[in-house]
């Protein structure tokens, strides 16, 4: 069984030393080498990075890639069995080839833990702290193309959770119907949302939206029968960093009372 996950990574830095993984340098379009594959070779959208942020990596993976199961990480951010064990060794703890082998013969589908919004709906959070004509754009879309997937999309933006940061692990006849839905319907949602006056930080709206899309997608599946719920594994994932959470709870506040919108990341 051949499996690769993708490293979504924007500049050089430390990647594990297992076979599992590929890093891929995204927005790496007019950029020198920094030593991991590019996402500017052949069939790709590497100039569209500043919208889709990691997409373009997984975009590419998707064009050029054959094996048995495909996935994307990020830099700082991947699954793991032993989550514990990154506070003595942050890449010695991410999710192993062997490790990700047993688990593949089992699920069709490995996500990351549900992330939780005890107080908002998806569509209310994303509304307070970013821009909700973007999910709207998104539903419209959605309604004209594809209205088999409205009900599932309506659905989860009224729901309290849901998978994030583009992460997943699937078969790749999977992957390859998700990244064919998705990549229709980004650029015509690019068509009705004018960003001429977001910062850059707003800018990577598209590779956003696409983390709720995931879901929509999943969950139109496990109705239509195509994935049934005990073929996806939900896994820990462990995070190079740390999060601001006083600061990030006082902006979601000011976002949801006074209509701020975050400016970056915590």
């Amino acid at each position: 069984m051949k499996n690769v996950v993708l490293i979504a990574a924007h500049k050089a830095c430390p990647v594990p030393d297992d076979p599992l993984y590929l890093p891929v340098f995204v927005g790496s379009a007019g950029k020198p080498d920094n030593g991991f594959q590019r996402d500017d070779e052949g069939d790709n959208i590497s100039t569209r990075n500043i919208r889709y942020s990691e997409l373009t990596g997984l975009y590419w993976g998707w064009k050029h890639i054959e094996c048995d199961n495909l996935g994307l990480v990020h830099y700082r951010r991947y699954f793991s069995l032993r989550p514990k064990d990154a506070k003595n060794g942050f890449l010695d703890a991410v999710l192993t080839s062997t490790e990700a082998e047993s688990m593949l013969q089992r699920y069709r589908i490995l996500v990351p833990k549900k992330r939780h919004y005890y107080i908002e709906t998806i569509y209310s959070h994303y509304a307070h702290t970013f821009y909700g004509e973007q999910l709207d754009a998104a539903q419209e879309i959605i309604r004209d193309s594809c209205p088999e997937y409205l009900p599932a999309f309506r659905t989860f933006m009224k729901r309290r959770s849901g998978y994030m940061f583009n992460m997943a692990i699937m078969r790749k006849e999977l992957f390859d119907q998700y990244c064919g839905w998705l990549f229709a319907l980004l650029p015509r949602i690019e068509e009705r949302v004018d960003d001429s006056g977001y910062t850059d930080f707003h800018r990577r709206w598209a590779g956003r939206v696409s983390e709720r899309l995931f879901n929509v997608w999943l969950m139109h599946q496990i109705e239509q029968g195509t994935i049934r719920r005990q073929e996806i594994r939900e896994l820990p994932y462990i995070y190079d960093g740390s999060v601001n959470w006083p600061k990030k709870i006082a902006s979601f506040l000011i976002a949801k009372v006074f209509k701020k919108k975050y400016q970056k990341s915590f």
